[in-house]
């Protein structure tokens, strides 16, 4: 965790939504710009720009604050994380809501969004099958309210991610389950038994991710999670202890299929097919 992350973790809490000049607002709604005159020379050369909210926080003091990137942010392309230096604070009456038009009203209705975020370092053998995968996916086109985003080991990143409220979040990692390796799995984690005594207190370890535990700090920063599948698959090795640099053979062999499993479940869920 940088200074940056441990700063905003302490000194402000999410909140689901916000009115501001009569409109209900949350993460994922497009507003344009209006620094005040107390803002700095990077929050000036913003203004009139418009962006699209990150999250909505409020510090210990009640005020709100409005995280918002940028439209022209290129960090906010699909298939590039966007990085915490891409995030702007505002106060909210700094920010206009914009209407959507009629069909991005329409299309919001009808299609769900889905975040596809491949996990895993690739410095730990099959540990990097998600990773893999996502950078298949990479190449592949995809209808405009699904993303795929290689998410590697920033747990924070991640979880800050699972705030934007897409509807379907799917999760590719390795999944050691006892199986053979190279073994596809596709499960569907229980949320509700984040909330158990024993489930624990979220944390990320800086040189791993553990996909749970970066669900369950979403869930207690606030976060409205919706469905989360995972895309699993079977390891052989999960360190360069074991001697394995890379995917081993059995894990490589499958990342075209899991890609390909991955874009099934994609058409089913914008189908209205599955999950149900």
């Amino acid at each position: 965790m940088n200074e940056w992350e441990w700063r905003l973790l302490e000194d402000k809490a999410p909140a689901g939504s916000l009115s501001i000049a009569g409109v209900e607002v949350k993460p994922g709604h497009r507003v344009r710009l209006h620094p005040g005159k107390r803002g700095d020379v990077m929050d000036i050369a913003l203004a009139g720009k418009t962006a699209m909210i990150e999250s909505i926080e409020q510090d210990y003091e009640g005020k709100f604050h409005v995280c918002v990137v940028a439209d022209d942010d290129p960090g906010r392309d699909i298939g590039i994380m966007r990085q915490p230096g891409h995030r702007f604070f505002f106060d909210p009456e700094e920010v206009e809501p914009l209407p959507m038009d009629e069909s991005e009203q329409e299309a919001k209705a009808q299609t769900p969004s889905i975040l596809i975020a491949g996990i895993g370092n690739i410095f730990l053998g099959d540990d990097a099958f998600g990773v893999e995968v996502v950078q298949r996916l990479a190449s592949r086109k995809f209808p405009g309210r699904v993303k795929a985003v290689d998410f590697g080991i920033r747990g924070f990143d991640l979880a800050y991610a699972l705030l934007d409220g897409s509807d379907v979040t799917i999760l590719v990692d390795a999944c050691p389950r006892g199986g053979k390796p190279g073994s596809l799995y596709v499960i569907e984690p229980d949320l509700n038994a984040l909330d158990a005594p024993e489930a624990g207190q979220a944390s990320v370890d800086a040189h791993s991710m553990n996909p749970m535990n970066v669900i369950r700090m979403a869930k207690s920063m606030g976060g409205e999670l919706k469905r989360i599948l995972l895309v699993g698959c079977e390891p052989a090795t999960l360190g360069p202890e074991e001697g394995q640099m890379g995917l081993s053979e059995a894990v490589a062999a499958v990342v075209e299929e899991a890609a390909r499993l991955v874009e099934s479940l994609v058409d089913k869920i914008q189908n209205g097919e599955w999950p149900q």
